[in-house]
């Protein structure tokens, strides 16, 4: 798939961007079966494209032979009925090795996930990140989170660079948002595309969508499809009544539980999918699994998620 092929395709927000899981069995092994129906559900649900292997499937955890196998595994249970966006992150030759397993594997392209570690300046960061777009043929959209956070100018940068198509955004600062929009729209001729990738993104997408970022993540969707299809198309049809009644009643409950854990961004949305019926297994350390409390009250915030959809239907 071209640049320009992916970016038409996920420029169509047909749905939430799914981002499943990555399943492991008792033994702690990737669970590949499993993995498999997870991926398949979400795209039978109506996910617009899986993005597989990045921070909700655990990235950090994943051997690259684990990568490879899973974004493979994706790959061939969409069956190219929606793109497969595989993850590649650390330093600058492990991100390059991780993009070529994904190359390999038949991934559309890459989510380039922050540099390990490192502080670096607008100068490291974009050197990066271009080694990592021409390292295959795979279209590139940017993360800028915790230590990738770029200067308007460095986005045009990106905009400007072959292969790298978007930016999702991981930090939440509308103000450096609007900017960075407002920069590539003048300086970058073509559609550069925006996601929101904030936790829970739903939360904070009206504001996003005032800055004309119409993509965001969707961790929700993993275990709650449903609920966060009738999100996404309340938001499409400007249905704030919808929107209003889930955001008040399910989404701040479920981010107000997220807040309680580290890591619960991965680990709660991981108890949501076996609590659905599908045992993809625990989290791999250094994250921690929920409190049995805390398990008690995301059934519950779940729950009551599926009663105000029943509401909206009998209306």
């Amino acid at each position: 798939m071209t640049p320009a092929d992916l970016a038409t395709r996920l420029g169509i927000p047909s749905g939430p961007l799914f981002f499943p899981v990555t399943a492991y069995g008792p033994d702690g092994a990737v669970d590949l079966d499993v993995y498999r129906a997870h991926v398949r559900r979400g795209v039978e649900a109506g996910a617009a494209a899986v993005f597989a292997c990045c921070g909700t499937g655990e990235f950090h955890a994943l051997t690259p032979e684990e990568f490879e196998a899973c974004v493979r595994a994706a790959v061939e249970e969409t069956g190219g009925r929606v793109p497969v966006v595989a993850g590649a992150g650390y330093g600058t030759a492990l991100a390059v090795r991780y993009a070529r397993l994904a190359e390999a594997a038949g991934a559309d392209g890459l989510l380039a996930l922050p540099p390990y570690l490192v502080a670096a300046a607008q100068e490291g960061l974009l050197r990066h990140y271009r080694e990592v777009a021409a390292a295959t043929a795979l279209p590139v959209i940017v993360y800028q989170r915790d230590n990738a956070v770029f200067t308007p100018q460095t986005v045009v940068e990106l905009a400007r660079t072959d292969g790298i198509i978007g930016l999702k955004d991981g930090l939440g600062d509308l103000d450096l948002m609007q900017r960075i929009v407002s920069a590539v729209r003048t300086e970058v001729p073509g559609d550069f595309l925006y996601f929101n990738g904030l936790p829970t993104a739903e939360q904070t997408q009206l504001a996003y969508r005032a800055l004309g970022v119409t993509l965001y993540s969707s961790a929700v969707f993993c275990f709650a499809p449903e609920i966060a299809l009738a999100f996404h198309r309340a938001l499409t049809t400007g249905d704030r009544t919808t929107v209003h009644r889930l955001l008040d009643g399910f989404y701040r409950p479920f981010v107000e539980l997220r807040a309680q854990g580290r890591g619960y961004a991965v680990s709660l949305v991981k108890a949501g999918v076996r609590l659905r019926g599908l045992d993809v297994g625990e989290v791999r350390p250094p994250l921690h699994e929920p409190s049995e409390d805390h398990l008690k009250r995301l059934a519950q915030v779940i729950e009551r998620g599926h009663a105000l959809l029943e509401e909206d239907t009998t209306k």
